[in-house]
């Protein structure tokens, strides 16, 4: 069965985050869902502007819970998770993630929305640094490296960082098929 990745976006979005993490997951054949706040179309920040547009596949709303998904992506760029962290059932699929102990990959400012869940506490995190205080006052462990990995939550600080927390989320995804399968024998 082919594992399910849920992209939580808005408008803003870092357009290289979540464009080139949604194409690695593909290329090794995971199935991306985009979730936003409406339907139709959101549009990504690229070079001090507006970038390309992706398809919303499904609202927030239309979410009812996030059993149907292996593992949730959380792209930056400064408005997108500014926006969706104002939004409480984006901060509630968060939590369900969470709670199922599911993947979480967030990158750059994209972490903000895990210090508004309420889910870094003592976790080991990085981040874009103009957020690292705030995820520090939130509780969490900060570090500067290209991807941090504590739990179920992989992090990383900017575009050039998209390889390795890439990475990070296809193996943690490719282990969570080999100890179900494990559990199914």
């Amino acid at each position: 069965m082919t594992k399910r990745v849920m992209i939580l976006a808005t408008n803003g979005f870092e357009q290289s985050e979540l464009m080139e993490p949604k194409a690695n997951l593909e290329d090794a054949g995971f199935e991306t869902t985009v979730v936003s706040l409406e339907n139709g179309e959101i549009t990504g920040w690229k070079d001090k502007n507006w970038g390309e547009s992706v398809k919303v596949d499904k609202t927030v709303d239309e979410v009812s819970d996030c059993s149907g998904f292996d593992a949730l992506l959380l792209p930056g760029g400064q408005m997108n998770p500014d926006i969706l962290r104002m939004n409480e059932r984006a901060i509630a699929i968060v939590r369900e993630f969470n709670m199922a102990d599911k993947p979480i990959a967030a990158i750059c400012h994209a972490p903000w929305l895990l210090a508004e869940a309420d889910i870094i506490k003592g976790k080991t995190v990085t981040a874009w640094p103009s957020i690292r205080t705030d995820l520090k006052n939130a509780g969490a462990n900060v570090v500067d490296q290209e991807a941090a990995v504590d739990g179920n939550l992989i992090t990383s600080r900017n575009p050039d960082d998209i390889p390795a927390f890439s990475k990070a989320l296809i193996n943690m995804l490719g282990e969570s098929v080999e100890s179900r399968e494990l559990e199914d024998a």
